[in-house]
């Protein structure tokens, strides 16, 4: 069950700019649903819980992990919880569909997603293609799209991931799909191979990663909770990466416990070395950054793809009020 954590280092948030009336006032409930179940990529949400900013700003926050049985977004869309962990691309097919989804914050600037070879095989992204490599990647992935587009990857060289690896360890003439922080350290821990890694944003594919999300009707009626929620969540991935994370980690295990603290910790370690959540646009506006000009970039990559039709109104799908103010900049080390 996830906790609710309250702080004596509440206050500390006072000193971000946050709301300060918390403290003599009754906390507004709130309910983010993530898209997995508890991990480190999720550490800056659980963060704030565990250190009480959002309790500073008013909130009284509760975070219902994911899981392959479940569809937090549609329980949002049903009004049944407050916020969710989405992407860049669902958005976008929301407002194909007619769904009030809005992207808010975008906690990664570069998605996780990777391509993994074995040691050696290829020295660059465009090398899997050149080596004629069989592509181990699940069926209907959005990027596959974007790199048959942008690097002429075929449909014939693909093979259909099941989420199992021996077919890619016992083919070395073959290139799998991963996360940054899951796949290639569970190959290490099983086999001892440390595998090449070649993350999907370094090549090219632009996408914002681990967004907030919620309604148009809640950003109509209750500007101020979602506020509070995406200032209280910068602030925490800039404690989660930056400070002690500690009691944000023992929540993670408690939510999830097939979570190990090894895990964790590589996990911190890919996101800070790749600038997974704090590259690019956040060195200036802040972690949570997002711009218009990269979103109609990744729309415009996406049409050529042939994932999003030409001449839809994108610009729906993000809401840029609450980010790109430099807020936690300070706290990021020199």
């Amino acid at each position: 069950m996830t906790k609710r954590v309250t702080s004596a280092c509440a206050a500390s948030a006072i000193l971000f700019g946050l709301a300060t009336q918390a403290s003599s006032q009754e906390l507004t409930p709130v309910t983010f649903g993530t898209n997995w179940v508890a991990q480190a990529e999720h550490g800056g949400f659980y963060q704030s819980v565990a250190d009480g900013t959002y309790e500073a700003c008013g909130l009284d926050v509760t975070i219902l992990p994911g899981g392959p049985q479940v569809n937090n977004q549609a329980l949002m869309l049903a009004g049944r919880i407050d916020f969710y962990m989405g992407g860049h691309l669902d958005a976008y097919f929301a407002v194909q569909e007619g769904l009030p989804i809005v992207n808010v914050m975008a906690s990664f600037q570069k998605d996780p997603q990777v391509l993994m070879t074995h040691p050696g095989k290829v020295d660059s992204f465009a090398g899997m293609q050149e080596a004629d490599l069989t592509m181990i990647v699940q069926d209907a992935a959005t990027y596959y799209e974007w790199m048959k587009a942008a690097y002429a990857f075929t449909d014939e060289v693909r093979q259909p991931y099941t989420f199992n690896s021996a077919p890619f360890l016992a083919n070395e003439d073959s290139a799998q799909q991963g996360y940054l922080s899951s796949e290639p350290f569970a190959i290490l821990q099983e086999t001892g191979i440390e595998v090449d890694v070649w993350l999907i944003a370094d090549a090219g594919y632009d996408a914002y990663s681990t967004t907030i999300q919620t309604k148009q009707e809640v950003l109509d009626e209750q500007p101020e909770v979602v506020r509070c929620f995406v200032e209280s969540s910068i602030l925490g991935w800039y404690n989660y990466l930056y400070g002690d994370n500690s009691a944000a980690n023992e929540l993670i295990l408690s939510d999830n416990p097939d979570m190990t603290q090894d895990k964790i910790d590589f996990a911190i370690e890919a996101m800070i070395e790749n600038g997974i959540v704090d590259s690019g646009d956040t060195l200036e506006l802040g972690i949570g950054a997002m711009t218009a000009e990269r979103s109609e970039s990744f729309y415009n990559d996406m049409v050529e793809a042939g994932v999003l039709p030409a001449g839809l109104e994108f610009t729906k799908a993000y809401d840029l009020t609450y980010i790109n103010q430099g807020l936690g900049l300070e706290l990021r080390p020199e």
